[in-house]
């Protein structure tokens, strides 16, 4: 028999052994485990590789993208959709409903449900908010402005021109002042209201709600034999058209105006629908001016150009060599007035002998005579008289030019 001691050594050995064993499986079991996850991670990440390789590889192109959008077309002031579906859209100006009075109100009211009883079809309502874009009255007030400023310095001139003639009038002159102030205040006006505007155009959180009636037709409602895509067209705006004329009338029950959008409106509506960010910097008309859609732009022909810059060049010219004569001219006329002027009394004698001699039979020779010889007796004394101021103008003259020089020879 096996004493205690050895049995105690055997199971010390035993547990030994398994505790080895344990330790031997628990590792295997880890390392089975970690191979395991390491093979999932490499499969993961592999799927993952090959389906962000895939979607980077994916090329966008017009049909996709308007595969994305769900119209196919807008022309002729309707929304072509796929499978035979056109829209025809209607804006709406509304009310005030707050500021009504209660009888206004169950009025208005009364005149909706009137609406919504006579549709015959499905209609969807839209409210779309834009950012206001100031710009465009900014650039119409700017046009009116140059307007009121080429009035306002042609007032200017003609007023001018008035206090210059001494023939002009009182009254005249006060009517051209009160149509200069009168065009004075509109022109300051227009700039504070231009001021006031750019003001308000900084602040971009200023919003305006549109409100939109749109309105469906199936190609299934309207065709029931085989036509072609215009006949297919032409029916449907037909159809359309009476449905949003239906629909303006029976709102204007209740007191809301309405008007069917053009093609172009049209545009602009999904433009704004599909680029939310993008409208409030590069709205619709800046669009069409920068002419994103064409495929190549054009310069102004050289030679139109040198033509144009001709003809303002010609057209200068006339008006400073018009304006050149004008004022030779004018000075032509004023230095014959001056020589009427100083001839006056030769003219007047001359004149008056002709007169004597036309009428000599009348007066009789002999006071006609007289007459003459008298006139040239005048003419005689006034060339003598003339003379010797002429003479006694030069001896002053010749004085003065001389007591300079004795004046400086005395202080020298």
């Amino acid at each position: 028999m096996m004493s205690n001691d050895n049995m105690v050594q055997l199971l010390i050995l035993l547990a030994g052994v398994i505790g080895i064993v344990v330790i031997v499986l628990i590792f295997v079991w880890f390392t089975i485990r970690a191979k395991e996850k390491r093979a999932e991670r490499e499969k993961a990440s592999a799927e993952y590789e090959k389906s962000h390789v895939k979607k980077s590889q994916v090329i966008y192109t017009p049909e996709s993208i308007i595969d994305f959008m769900d119209f196919d077309r807008i022309e002729d002031n309707m929304i072509i959709q796929k499978r035979g579906k056109f829209l025809m859209v209607v804006e709406c100006q509304g009310i005030n409903y707050d500021l009504m009075s209660e009888m206004e109100k169950v009025s208005v009211e009364q005149g909706f449900i009137s609406f919504l009883n006579t549709l015959r079809h499905p209609v969807q309502l839209y409210i779309q908010t834009r950012t206001i874009n100031l710009e465009r009255s900014i650039d119409g007030y700017k046009s009116r402005l140059s307007d009121i400023d080429k009035k306002y310095l042609s007032l200017q001139d003609e007023y001018d021109r008035l206090l210059k003639d001494k023939t002009s009038s009182i009254t005249e002159i006060e009517k051209a002042k009160y149509e200069l102030v009168k065009q004075k205040n509109l022109k300051e006006y227009t700039e504070d209201i231009i001021r006031d505007i750019e003001r308000q155009s900084l602040n971009r959180s200023i919003l305006n709600k549109r409100y939109y009636v749109i309105i469906p037709c199936y190609q299934s409602e309207i065709v029931a034999g085989d036509f072609d895509k215009s006949e297919v067209k032409n029916m449907a705006f037909s159809e359309l058209y009476t449905r949003a004329r239906a629909v303006i009338n029976s709102l204007f029950a209740c007191q809301v105006t309405g008007r069917v959008l053009n093609s172009e409106e049209l545009t602009e509506l999904l433009y704004i629908a599909y680029n939310r960010d993008e409208s409030d910097l590069f709205w619709m008309e800046k669009i069409k001016q920068a002419g994103f859609d064409e495929l190549y732009s054009t310069a102004p022909d050289a030679i139109e150009k040198k033509l144009k810059l001709l003809d303002k060049k010609i057209e200068e010219e006339s008006v400073s060599l018009a304006n050149q004569k004008i004022g030779e001219a004018r000075r032509d006329k004023e230095i014959k007035a001056m020589e009427m002027e100083k001839n006056q009394e030769k003219l007047v004698q001359k004149k008056a002998k002709e007169i004597i001699q036309k009428h000599k039979r009348y007066i009789g020779e002999e006071v006609a005579e007289s007459a003459i010889e008298k006139i040239e007796k005048d003419k005689d004394t006034q060339a003598k008289t003339e003379k010797e101021e002429l003479e006694n103008g030069n001896v002053q003259e010749k004085g003065k030019r001389g007591r300079p020089r004795r004046k400086a020879w005395r202080w020298i």
